[in-house]
């Protein structure tokens, strides 16, 4: 399989729908670098001393939040390398890329992310805690992003592909998105 060589490839979607997952797989087959939204985001809530819930609140009324995080997607656009990016937002900042959105059912979610051992900042003491605070994040980021870009991400037409991940393996999800980018 193959794609052009500055092939940007933006995947966004509910949280635990398998984005970093799939954008592992993604990157071990085309060989292009990853970058992620949650990883950063998670990191700028630690060394804060909170969670990506609270983070993402802080975000609602302190802008440098967004600004630390989007700038480094916003430069990508013109970027001449190839690119795996799992962000909420990299699909509006580049235009031109193959946007995916990755959904899945939020029960499913929340146990993928409780079973997660690299998202320790993000403990639940139940499967339903984890459901309200994952439905609590997607509201918050959605409202903000919303109101701060325009950018409707809730709005599915603004995707290339749309992928329920719930019953399919990441394998499977993956070959679905370079089949249809058209590798």
């Amino acid at each position: 399989m193959s794609l052009a060589s500055d092939t940007k490839i933006t995947l966004t979607g509910d949280l635990g729908s398998g984005k970093s997952a799939v954008s592992s797989i993604l990157c071990e087959i085309t060989g292009f670098e990853y970058l992620s939204t949650g990883r950063i985001q998670r990191k700028i809530a630690e060394n804060m001393g909170m969670d990506t819930l609270e983070l993402n609140r802080l975000a609602d009324t302190d802008p440098s939040i967004d600004e630390r995080i989007d700038s480094v997607f916003i430069s990508l656009a013109n970027d001449p390398k190839g690119y795996v990016v799992d962000s909420r937002m990299a699909w509006f900042f580049i235009p031109r890329s193959f946007k995916v959105y990755l959904q899945t059912d939020v029960r499913v979610a929340a146990q993928r992310i409780m079973n997660d051992p690299d998202r320790n900042r993000e403990q639940y003491a139940s499967e339903e805690e984890a459901v309200e605070k994952i439905l609590a994040r997607k509201s918050s980021e959605n409202a903000r992003f919303l109101n701060k870009y325009g950018a409707d991400c809730a709005d599915l037409n603004n995707f290339g592909l749309v992928i329920d991940t719930t019953s399919r393996t990441r394998e499977e999800v993956a070959e679905l998105i370079l089949r249809a980018a058209g590798a």
